[in-house]
């Protein structure tokens, strides 16, 4: 199929972004455009007008602060895997980066972009939430934060766009595990673990309806032991209807799959801390 008509426009600056965002109905962002583009093709999205954001060097860059790791929405998912203070710092969030699809679509896919991408399980997501991480946007009110569990099931608001990922640095005791579907690349289940004084922090997509943190596991796991044993015992005790069957699978197999996918990454992510 081809393109539906639209009109395209590249700002210069962010503030100029927004203001077509909020001013043209039915605009939307063009940044990596691995997914908007094609949805566009097979007629699942629509757009009037395409507001292209991916020269805009302030939406780029990744900086380590005080208060940990800030991703810039249009840094690739190449160079957020490939990044030294990430790969030390949060290595669940440079794992689900480089689990995203293929080279093709790292190099030109986004941070922001990924976790933008709504009603669609993305890898980056869900290593967000579980690092308790933040989503910067920005509007036509300035710029604000939310959870990125939050935002996971908010969305982007209209006229709004993602500016960053702000990501609490962790050291090594962190881990990211997928089984992908094997035609789209995207998770059937994913699984992200950070361990932390105050017990593990454990998030699961794909499975689930959103990304979401399985807080219940995490009580039962407090203090470990972090055993297969001890996991899957640990989700078998979760609701079976959290997880949300789907391609051929159950929901007993999803809630299977994610404790199997959790216990590997809490195993190599308590590793990190011998």
């Amino acid at each position: 199929m081809i393109l539906t008509e639209f009109d395209y426009v590249r700002p210069v600056g962010l503030d100029e972004a927004l203001a077509l965002l909020c001013g043209t109905r039915g605009a939307r962002v063009l940044a990596g455009g691995q997914s908007l583009l094609p949805a566009l093709r097979t007629g699942e999205e629509s757009a009037r007008l395409l507001v292209d954001v991916r020269h805009l060097e302030e939406l780029r860059g990744i900086e380590r602060g005080a208060e940990g790791i800030r991703i810039g929405a249009l840094t690739t998912l190449a160079e957020l895997a490939a990044h030294t203070v990430v790969l030390a710092e949060a290595p669940e969030v440079a794992a689900a980066a480089r689990a995203n699809g293929d080279p093709q679509v790292r190099n030109l896919g986004t941070a922001g972009g990924n976790l933008a991408a709504g009603g669609r399980a993305t890898d980056l997501s869900v290593a967000a939430v579980a690092a308790d991480a933040r989503v910067e946007l920005a509007g036509p009110g300035g710029r604000w934060t939310v959870p990125a569990e939050e935002f996971a099931d908010s969305g982007v608001p209209a006229g709004a766009v993602v500016t960053a990922l702000l990501v609490p640095a962790a050291g090594r005791a962190a881990a990211f595990e997928k089984t992908a579907d094997r035609a789209t690349l995207y998770p059937v289940c994913a699984t992200a673990v950070r361990i932390t004084p105050d017990g593990p922090r454990i998030a699961v997509a794909g499975a689930t309806a959103r990304p979401l943190r399985l807080r219940g596991v995490e009580d039962r796991l407090r203090g470990g032991p972090y055993t297969t044993e001890a996991v899957l015992a640990a989700f078998r005790a979760e609701p079976r209807e959290l997880f949300v069957p789907g391609r051929g699978t159950s929901a007993e197999y999803l809630g299977h799959l994610a404790g199997v996918l959790a216990a590997r990454a809490l195993q190599r992510a308590d590793q990190a801390l011998a």
